[in-house]
């Protein structure tokens, strides 16, 4: 029986064999044990694992698609009903860069010949101001009062009224060292913050902001005498610059000239522009319903393009080629729009390109070596057509 027995053994081994299993061990009654079924169980319950992960990431990624199409959906509805939020956007007064700076005190920022002050443009508005003397008067403005300062704007040196862009203040960094090359030059920068921005008191509006610079430059003018009052805009700045030249010039006390750094034509067609919007006007229908009506809603319009035809002074419009922000064609349009129109036919207008190469994109003309000379045949004819 033995004999028997191992020759069922090896039966079994070599039908197991040649099946491609691998041989259990044999129960008492000499048949193989149930466990040879264990490793299929173990394989399901492996394949089981993975599944439930995949199935797990699936869920997770379902999830973020539902969350951001319901913001795709939501946010352009929020701001359609809210457009005070396209505003903020417009402005973007609330970022205050760079952090932790004490505006009182310019000299932290480098400018040791500058001197802080507080105008009321209004009842319940209080903007803060900057005022850099000319880079010869430093010495002597070393440790005086604002008396001092405001006295010396009656020197024989130009004005230069510097209206900055959305975000940050009036001492941000590339503005900073614009002030710092123009008081090099021989210029008094008067510089300020509207109101809502910086330590400025008061709600930011395009009203507002151009009430604002009226006042600074009134307040220029009562001090400086006869010496040349430039206005300079930048980015956002242009605005507000060309809303305050049209309306001194209806006035008939028009600055001696006007210098436009990356302007665009008006606010819609900026917004159009922005990198951040052009995917949007592709992809997203009614775009300008959305996003676009709501600015203007807002009173928001900075018609840069249409206050052209109504100034009637010397204009200057600086554009780096690879500017991100303010796209180059928006500003050589306004450009011809302006060198065109007939307020201008007995003014000097000029269009500078700065070539992609040179990489000062939206803020860093400051940088070129040419400003200077640049400044100084543009702004020496202005001045030549003042005294004469």
């Amino acid at each position: 029986m033995r004999k028997r027995n191992e020759s069922v053994t090896v039966e079994h081994e070599r039908a197991a064999a040649a099946a491609g299993a691998v041989p259990g061990p044999l129960d008492k009654g000499c048949s193989l044990r149930h466990s040879l079924r264990l490793p299929a169980a173990a394989a399901a319950e492996g394949m089981k694992r993975p599944l439930g992960r995949r199935y797990g990431l699936w869920f997770r990624l379902r999830k973020l698609i539902i969350w951001l199409l319901g913001m795709y959906i939501a946010i352009p509805f929020l701001v359609k009903l809210c457009p005070a939020i396209q505003a903020k956007l417009v402005f973007l007064n609330f970022v205050r860069v760079p952090y932790f700076i004490d505006l009182k005190r310019p000299q932290d920022q480098g400018l040791n010949h500058t001197c802080n002050y507080y105008l009321q443009p209004e009842e319940d508005v209080t903007i803060g101001v900057w005022h850099t003397v000319p880079a010869a008067l430093w010495k002597n403005a070393r440790g005086k009062d604002q008396l001092w300062f405001e006295e010396a704007l009656g020197s024989s040196h130009p004005v230069i009224l510097y209206l900055h862009g959305n975000a940050g203040t009036r001492g941000g960094d590339h503005r900073v060292e614009l002030y710092k090359v123009l008081s090099s030059l021989g210029y008094h920068v008067v510089t300020f913050d509207y109101r809502g921005w910086g330590d400025s008191i008061g709600s930011p509006s395009e009203r507002g902001m151009t009430y604002d610079a009226l006042h600074v430059f009134d307040w220029i003018k009562a001090r400086s005498g006869d010496n040349p009052v430039y206005i300079w805009g930048h980015s956002l700045g242009t605005g507000v610059a060309t809303n305050l030249v049209r309306r001194l010039c209806e006035r008939e006390t028009p600055p001696d000239a006007l210098i436009l750094e990356s302007p665009f034509t008006n606010i819609r067609e900026e917004a159009r522009s922005h990198p951040f919007s052009v995917a949007s006007t592709q992809y997203f229908p009614g775009f300008d319903w959305f996003f676009l009506d709501p600015i203007t809603t807002s009173g928001i319009k900075f018609a840069n393009d249409e206050n052209v035809k109504y100034i009637s002074c010397s204009l200057l419009i600086l554009h780096a080629e690879d500017d991100p922000v303010v796209p180059f064609h928006l500003g050589k349009k306004l450009y011809n729009i302006a060198a065109t129109s007939r307020s201008f036919r007995d003014y000097k207008v000029q269009f500078v390109p700065f070539h992609t190469d040179l990489g000062y994109r939206h803020k860093y003309i400051y940088r070129s070596p040419e400003l200077p000379r640049i400044l100084r045949e543009f702004l020496g004819k202005s001045e030549h057509e003042h005294h004469h």
